[in-house]
């Protein structure tokens, strides 16, 4: 490789191993080892990877002995292949991690479907009526969650799912389990239904919104809920002392929230920088209130966000392709992609090493960071 092609590199070129899929990539999802990542795509195929990186940048790393500068080679291999799937439905599928390395699916046939890490079909744990749309699992709590869209469905084994009790059935596209696995968050129509699930499961609360939830992430001590919404911004859920609201201002849907514990802090998608909040002054009070500036306004939507586990650090993709990573508090960033495909799904490994993305294009990628570089 010539001067000029090395100098023409971008950070994504020299630390991610990427592959292209067939269709969209819709979501992605690390193993609870983090020895591999999911990737579901639109055409209803599930993709897996190999996050451990068999030419990892600290191999390729040079310091020159005159001037103690660091450069990095490129990559001379390419990147272990995929294993897929065959398609499983007409569309993408619902996933979440199971056991170790595993994965669980829901299918159009209201199967609930374990995926090996070798990408293979291992067994069907239980079967509901009508199709899956929503599922979770808690490893803390031994339990699945599912919802065929309407029902919600709980399982702590093999064939014996039981349905929720609710009130009144209504659209529910959306679940997430609590951290510890104590209570269940279900999007139930124009609002949120939190559910105590020790125990006979029985619900707890339930939020009036004025539209559905898209996503729910809780924070990792489960004493805080934040829900994107179709429009208008998201909902901020206290259960401890029972406060919530609505922080709008947002120019376009928040797909996606998220939890930074080292910084208590609370980030959206959907504006056109970097939207963050400290929790030790919750935005209950309009959306200034405890507003973290991070990274730099663009001209560009934020699609997705992803907090570091163990650093001051997010990471943020855009309708442009960009991928930026910014110190929490700062206008500080660091430009990993500089352009491409809209990015769809953006994720951390447990361990903060690896970057894990997807985009509308198809492309599947992790990056690798060399550890030394966030110190």
């Amino acid at each position: 490789m010539n001067q000029q092609a090395m100098q023409n590199l971008t950070l994504f070129d020299l630390l991610a191993r990427s592959w292209r899929r067939s269709s969209a990539v819709s979501d992605l999802c690390f193993s609870t080892d983090g020895a591999t990542v999911a990737f579901t795509c639109v055409d209803g195929t599930v993709a897996i990877a190999t996050v451990a990186d068999q030419e990892p940048p600290e191999s390729r790393i040079r310091v020159s002995n005159d001037l103690g500068q660091t450069t990095i080679r490129p990559r001379e291999k390419p990147p272990v292949p995929l294993v897929a799937t065959a398609a499983l439905a007409d569309g993408d599928v619902p996933l979440t991690a199971y056991l170790d390395s595993g994965f669980l699916i829901g299918t159009p046939a209201g199967e609930v479907l374990h995926l090996t890490a070798g990408g293979e079909i291992a067994e069907t744990l239980f079967k509901i009526d009508g199709p899956i749309v929503a599922i979770d699992h808690s490893a803390g709590a031994g339990m699945t969650a599912v919802s065929n869209g309407h029902d919600i469905y709980l399982s702590r084994g093999h064939d014996d799912a039981v349905k929720l009790e609710q009130r009144e059935a209504s659209p529910t596209g959306t679940l997430s389990f609590s951290p510890e696995g104590q209570h269940l968050a279900c999007g139930s129509g124009n609002g949120l239904s939190i559910w105590s699930i020790e125990g006979n499961a029985a619900p707890m609360r339930h939020i009036s919104l004025s539209v559905p939830p898209v996503s729910i992430r809780w924070s990792s001590d489960g004493s805080w809920l934040a829900c994107g919404l179709e429009t208008g911004g998201f909902s901020l859920v206290g259960l401890v002392d029972g406060r919530n609201g609505i922080v709008a201002g947002f120019p376009s849907p928040v797909r996606n929230v998220c939890w930074s514990s080292p910084a208590s802090a609370l980030f959206a998608s959907g504006a056109f920088r970097i939207a963050g909040w400290s929790m030790a002054a919750p935005p209950f009070d309009g959306e200034t209130s405890g507003a973290l500036e991070t990274g730099r306004a663009g001209l560009v939507l934020l699609e997705t966000i992803a907090a570091h586990p163990e650093k001051k650090l997010v990471a943020a993709g855009c309708a442009n392709g960009q991928i930026t990573i910014a110190q929490i508090g700062t206008r500080d960033e660091l430009l990993v992609r500089p352009l491409g495909s809209a990015v769809t799904a953006l994720a951390w490994s447990g361990d903060g090493h690896h970057l894990a993305m997807g985009t509308v294009d198809g492309t599947a990628a992790i990056v690798t960071f060399p550890t030394q570089m966030f110190k």
